[in-house]
């Protein structure tokens, strides 16, 4: 029983030491792109690479089950092995290709007006703008994920759809296939007929679908509403994190995206694990609400949180006549 509680403990120390320097890549990560990118193409480029991290997610998933191999690659330190070589190996590819790549520079006429106008933004107000932004995104990353561990739940209530295994794997399923593809459309879009337009359409989606999972009469109807889930939720984090890019100015973009990256991080499980589940358990531990009632209403404390954000969005930035919109 020690040895186990140690290995359990040993595991989530070393899982928490590499998640503390993946943070670390991943403020690398955004400042990169922003700086290679222009503002013009730069929706559809983290669209595509968006869809190309959601396929190579799947693809790890199944990996990562067949290594599994009812607990032998787990305990064999097999599947952390592989991991670690394939992490290895990507930053070594990174390195080399580093080394042999010339710094890439915005040398177009096009480009350089584009960076005069961010930072002439940015001197003027957008600082003020930026932290509106990341206040009214911290509130609407909650909403929507706060209710990511209780929905598992409910689809698996008697009182609800009771839902076995597999269709449950069709309903997740649905909401990783919509957010893949929405990723190619949103960045593409939001590049066209602006960040902000874009940028609502998720948000509404994002707004109304958790207050209509308890009228899915079967699965295929939570399956296309878990999916419209889905396409909002990738839609905000596409074009969000391109409307980033557009008003930090370059001479503060690592430290203003390791402050977006902080507000996108609830959505990992800390809004589920802070507001959701507690949420729930309260009103039926407390209350003694049935389950599936408990849930409902957590669901559409979801959608008011994230209506809430939505609003202050639209006040504190989509409104103000210096917040950048290509």
């Amino acid at each position: 029983m020690q040895a186990n509680f140690a290995a359990g403990v040993s595991l989530i120390v070393g899982l928490s030491f590499l998640e503390f320097f993946w943070s670390m890549s991943d403020v690398g990560w955004a400042t990169l792109l922003t700086d290679i990118t222009i503002a013009r193409t730069r929706g559809g480029i983290v669209g595509t690479l968006n869809f190309i991290a959601s396929l190579g997610r799947m693809v790890g998933i199944s990996f990562a089950g067949f290594l599994y191999n009812n607990g032998e690659g787990f305990r064999q330190g097999t599947i952390f092995y592989i991991v670690i070589a394939m992490l290895v190996g990507s930053a070594t590819i990174m390195w080399i290709t580093s080394m042999l790549t010339e710094k890439i520079t915005l040398n177009t006429e096009e480009a350089t007006v584009r960076n005069e106008k961010i930072e002439i933004s940015v001197k003027n107000n957008n600082g003020q703008i930026y932290k509106w932004f990341l206040i009214s995104l911290l509130i609407i990353v909650i909403g929507t994920a706060c209710v990511n561990q209780v929905f598992l739940l409910f689809i698996k209530l008697p009182e609800g759809l009771n839902a076995s295994d597999p269709e449950m794997s069709l309903i997740l399923t649905a909401w990783t296939l919509g957010g893949m593809l929405t990723s190619l459309a949103s960045g593409w879009l939001a590049d066209r007929i602006g960040r902000v337009s874009v940028l609502f359409i998720g948000l509404i989606l994002a707004t109304i679908t958790p207050s209509l999972y308890h009228l899915a009469s079967d699965v295929l109807g939570m399956a296309l509403i878990y999916g419209l889930n889905g396409i909002g939720f990738w839609t905000i984090q596409t074009v969000g994190f391109a409307l980033a890019g557009d008003i930090i100015p370059e001479s503060k973009r690592g430290r203003l995206f390791s402050r977006y990256n902080t507000v996108i991080a609830p959505s990992w499980g800390p809004a589920g694990f802070l507001v959701g589940g507690p949420l729930a358990d309260v009103q039926t531990k407390i209350f003694g609400l049935n389950p599936y009632d408990a849930h409902v209403n957590t669901f559409y404390a979801s959608s008011i949180l994230t209506a809430f954000g939505t609003i202050l969005f639209a006040l504190k930035v989509a409104s103000r006549k210096n917040v950048i919109k290509f």
